[in-house]
């Protein structure tokens, strides 16, 4: 069945406005982000975005379903793992590994703590949405083991890996310690696994 032109146009204009507001917001961040901004540089008519996505909110929902989408495919296949900590360090390895490659989520992840504007947040909730369903995939039916808080384990490790992330981008450090070479990098790396092994076992 040949596909309506149409529908081709439309997910044509839809996927170069998405693209456009990504380029906006990593040009301008949130001050310079608006309709009149991403149509301009969309190259459509404005009338398009609300046609399309309702608005500024539809529009900022459809980047963070951009967004979900880059981390699951960041995280690596959901294929069930064979323990609960190898589910861990696929889940935190591979975080540190999307986050360090690209600079609007780092950029993004900043934004939150100093201007956790209503539209960073709805950026916020579809990454820890896409985050969480890779997490139910991969997990099957593993269980932690007893007296493992494994929400809490993880949660203090992601932040410690967003952490570390902004400090190289920032600075090229954290506390002293350089974040800048392949071989700093390897050293957390180390460290998160050795964290995850000691409570959840090799």
């Amino acid at each position: 069945m040949a596909t309506d032109p149409k529908s081709r146009d439309r997910a044509k204009t839809q996927t170069a406005i998405v693209a456009a507001a990504r380029d906006v917001l990593a040009r301008d961040g949130f001050q310079g982000f608006g309709i009149n901004a991403v149509a301009r540089a969309a190259g459509c008519d404005k009338q398009l975005i609300y046609r399309y996505f309702g608005g500024l909110e539809g529009l900022v929902d459809a980047l963070g379903a951009d967004f979900a989408t880059w981390l699951e495919d960041s995280l690596g296949p959901a294929t069930p793992a064979a323990t609960y900590g190898e589910l861990s360090e696929r889940l935190i390895l591979g975080f540190m590994e999307a986050l360090r490659g690209n600079v609007l989520v780092q950029r993004i992840a900043a934004w939150e703590i100093a201007d956790p504007s209503p539209l960073v947040a709805r950026l916020t909730v579809a990454r820890g949405g896409a985050m969480m369903a890779w997490m139910a995939k991969t997990r099957g039916d593993l269980v932690p083991p007893a007296g493992v808080d494994a929400p809490a384990l993880n949660l203090f490790l992601i932040a410690g890996v967003q952490q570390l992330v902004l400090s190289s981008a920032a600075v090229g450090s954290f506390s002293g310690v350089p974040l800048k070479s392949d071989a700093d990098w390897d050293r957390v790396r180390a460290a998160a696994v050795r964290i995850i092994r000691a409570v959840y076992g090799a």
